[in-house]
């Protein structure tokens, strides 16, 4: 390992790769900041310019410095306009979006900034001591286990309802399961609820279902209801950005967040088909869950320790997808296979035989990590100021603004018409559940986690021939009855408050 440290620091260190870090992060971030074109379509575009380089370790180094730099990046319009990036940023608007209504954008990137450093930086560092071993744990899930998995992302529905919101958040999740249905089964290849339309084939677009449900009703909204121009704090008004510090008490909270979701998101990035969306959406609720119950009332309305958990889950995930795909060769999500692709495009195998055959690509890229995260942070923090200062932008044009890209994100990612419709459709319909106080994120959830339920569920079933795969494997029923924990425990400790409110119950 030390020796293979060595090689790897004078690789990373090269003034080649360095300049490939700095490059890769600089695109990275700009096109994560773009809603909807998020790293996958700038990685695959890249690809060729990577393979012309010559040396596979710059270009595995430069790929992976977009991909980690696009994430680190989308936390911007999530942020700003409400518009996430990149998947794995929607979660961050949750709170991200509500900080900067109250005039508190500079603060809100700030903590985005530095949650992301940390949770990117503590990846490596576990990637680096752990990568060997964790890709044999890997090999541990199947099938059923995914499933009992995805069922846990479900039952954590309650963190994103809101007080009193949980008959609603259960009707949009089973909404979201729904919408996921649509294109291609899981069983057999035929076509499910497509109405004949070619162009859903393949089910609705992420992307578009994302920007429809949080980007396209926050302009519909903001010309709907003028009064909501002005921020709750009135920090926008003036032009001036306000707390871009942090406190020591603010830094305190989140300290213990970051630690956390470090760790979390990582060893969800290592499970191959999780990734940095569901690690974002499981560390958010993980958070709300265990918090008190005046934190808990502060989720979606601008708390810092629900904008910190999702930007150190989503980075440090990032970083553990890295696992299955360097040490077993198994992409972990649509980006990593595109980085598989780029791989094999380079003549290079991934799979356990990297490390002892090529250790200067395996180790440059793990060193790069730690390169990379501090030139990000070195990037972002100096320019929070002024990306803040698009708040200052009068709403009559922000609000064109805001539509021109969620249009053009919807277009790009498809490349078809029929996504502008599928996105306007659905933005109409999302702005109405919005005036009817109707949580969207427990939609998106059930969406994300509806189809990779689908599949693993009907692949356990043929392998064990029935559902009698719960009880057979220990560590799918483990994940159930985890799940089960999820929903009866919050349950149970609102009941207890609301008895101790009214005096029914002793302390």
């Amino acid at each position: 390992m030390l020796e293979g440290l060595m090689i790897g620091l004078s690789t990373a260190f090269s003034l080649t790769n360095i300049l490939m870090v700095i490059g890769g992060c600089l695109i990275g971030t700009f096109i994560g900041m773009l809603p909807g074109l998020g790293p996958m379509s700038i990685i695959a575009i890249m690809i060729p310019v990577a393979i012309t380089l010559g040396d596979p370790s710059a270009a595995l180094i430069l790929l992976a410095g977009v991909y980690y730099g696009a994430i680190f990046g989308g936390s911007t319009s999530s942020i700003l306009i409400n518009a996430p990036g990149v998947a794995g940023t929607v979660a961050t608007a949750f709170d991200g979006y509500p900080m900067a209504r109250k005039g508190q954008a500079g603060k809100a990137l700030t903590i985005a900034a530095i949650a992301s450093f940390s949770g990117g930086t503590i990846g490596a560092l576990l990637l680096m001591v752990f990568a060997p071993a964790l890709s044999t744990v890997a090999l541990l899930f199947h099938s059923a286990e995914y499933f009992a998995l995805m069922v846990v992302g479900l039952s954590a529905i309650a963190a994103f309802a809101g007080t009193g919101n949980v008959a609603k958040a259960l009707l949009m999740t089973v909404l979201g399961l729904i919408m996921a249905t649509v294109g291609e089964g899981a069983l057999y290849n035929m076509p499910r609820f497509t109405m004949g339309l070619m162009d859903l084939q393949s089910g609705f677009g992420f992307i578009t279902l994302a920007m429809a449900m949080f980007a396209l009703p926050e302009a519909m909204y903001l010309v709907l209801n003028p009064a909501r121009s002005k921020t709750d704090g009135g920090g926008e008004d003036s032009g001036e950005i306000k707390d871009l510090r942090i406190t020591r008490e603010e830094a305190r909270k989140i300290a213990p967040v970051i630690g956390r979701q470090s760790i979390q998101g990582f060893f969800i990035g290592v499970l191959p088909g999780a990734g940095a969306t569901i690690a974002s959406f499981l560390g958010y609720a993980v958070e709300r869950n265990i918090a008190t119950k005046e934190e808990q009332d502060e989720f979606g309305k601008g708390s810092i320790k629900g904008l910190a958990a999702p930007e150190t889950a989503n980075n440090a995930a990032c970083t553990g997808s890295f696992v299955p795909l360097l040490t077993l060769g198994i992409p972990g999500s649509g980006t990593t296979a595109i980085l598989l692709g780029a791989l094999i495009a380079l003549n290079v195998t991934p799979g356990p035989r990297l490390m002892v055959d090529d250790p200067q690509i395996f180790w440059a890229v793990i060193i790069s990590m730690y390169l990379g995260n501090l030139v990000l942070l070195i990037l972002n923090l100096p320019l929070i100021p002024y990306i803040a200062k698009i708040l200052a932008v009068p709403r009559n044009y922000l609000i064109p603004f805001i539509l021109f890209f969620t249009l053009m994100g919807a277009y790009i990612g498809q490349n078809n018409a029929t996504e502008l419709m599928i996105l306007v459709g659905f933005g109409f319909v999302a702005t109405i559940l919005r005036f009817a106080d109707y949580p969207l994120a427990p939609l998106l959830i059930g969406f994300i986690l509806g189809s990779m339920l689908e599949d693993n569920f009907s692949r356990a079933m043929q392998l064990y021939d029935g559902i009698g795969f719960i009880l057979e494997r220990p560590m799918t029923l483990g994940l159930l009855v985890l799940a089960g924990l999820l929903v009866v425990v919050p349950s149970y400790r609102a009941r207890r408050a609301r008895l101790r409110a009214e005096g029914v119950a002793d302390d």
